[in-house]
């Protein structure tokens, strides 16, 4: 499964959830965090598009500030 699919299944798990859910401040909590995962979908399918690999470093980036 790509990384695309599993995102769209994990929106269609909380969109679920969201229609379930009794209480409405969670249930838009759940449909807010079901559009994150299909924005994810979107953009691992234009990465897989382009060819665009991330790579993450265990070091943070340096942005040339310093704590002297």
């Amino acid at each position: 499964m790509t990384n695309a699919a599993s995102y769209r299944k994990l929106a269609a798990e909380l969109r679920a959830k969201a229609v379930n859910e009794p209480s409405a401040i969670r249930a838009a909590e759940w449909d807010n965090l079901a559009r994150c995962y299909l924005r994810l979908a979107e953009q691992a399918d234009t990465n897989s598009r382009q060819d665009v690999a991330a790579e993450f470093s265990a070091e943070a980036p340096d942005r040339g500030t310093s704590r002297a």
